[in-house]
């Protein structure tokens, strides 16, 4: 059975801490539905209503397409341990680019990784938890190094030519162009 509150509450916060992937939907009118897995530690509760997720670039751009023509989100949960859970979070959100007004405000909550590209701020709307019965016992073994690797040891310029300047997503919705990202000012 599916309960749903307005707000995230201490329980679902501590859940989704320990969590090592979490999942984006998103959609546009006329446009393919994107879901995306994240891991790093690229998650933030900013308030039981607002949160945020730190991305790096790589193979394309749509949630940022897709929250420019319509700004609605989707992010779950899943609790690989015990006790079984699903935990869905549905809002509104917007890019926020290193060259935005909100940028130092928000990245002030991350350690920024090799290849950041913006960060997603959302809003909370709804919180939806259920059984997680279906979902598998897993455990992590590690995170996959080869993203940051190839953003450390890539040229901003070719990096940003190749990927942060797409000016459309795969349907053709406008992403706002950035010039920069951030080319690894963190080391693992």
């Amino acid at each position: 059975m599916a309960d749903f509150s307005d707000t995230l509450s201490p329980d679902h916060i501590a859940m989704m801490t320990k969590q090592p992937v979490f999942f984006v939907a998103t959609a546009a009118s006329d446009a393919r539905i994107n879901l995306s897995p994240k891991g790093y530690d690229a998650f933030r509760v900013l308030s039981p209503n607002r949160v945020a997720y730190l991305d790096l670039g790589g193979s394309g751009n749509e949630t940022h397409a897709h929250l420019l023509a319509d700004g609605r989100i989707t992010i779950m949960f899943c609790n690989f341990q015990q006790p079984a859970l699903i935990l869905r979070i549905y809002g509104h959100g917007k890019p926020v680019l290193p060259q935005d007004a909100e940028w130092e405000g928000l990245a002030e909550s991350f350690i920024l990784l090799p290849g950041t590209r913006q960060i997603f701020d959302i809003v909370v709307e709804s919180v939806q938890t259920s059984c997680g019965w279906g979902v598998p016992l897993m455990e992590m073994q590690q995170e996959r190094q080869t993203l940051k690797k190839a953003h450390r040891n890539s040229d901003p310029s070719e990096w940003a030519a190749k990927h942060g300047m797409r000016l459309s997503s795969i349907d053709g919705l406008p992403v706002t162009p950035t010039d920069r990202y951030i080319a690894g000012e963190q080391q693992d």
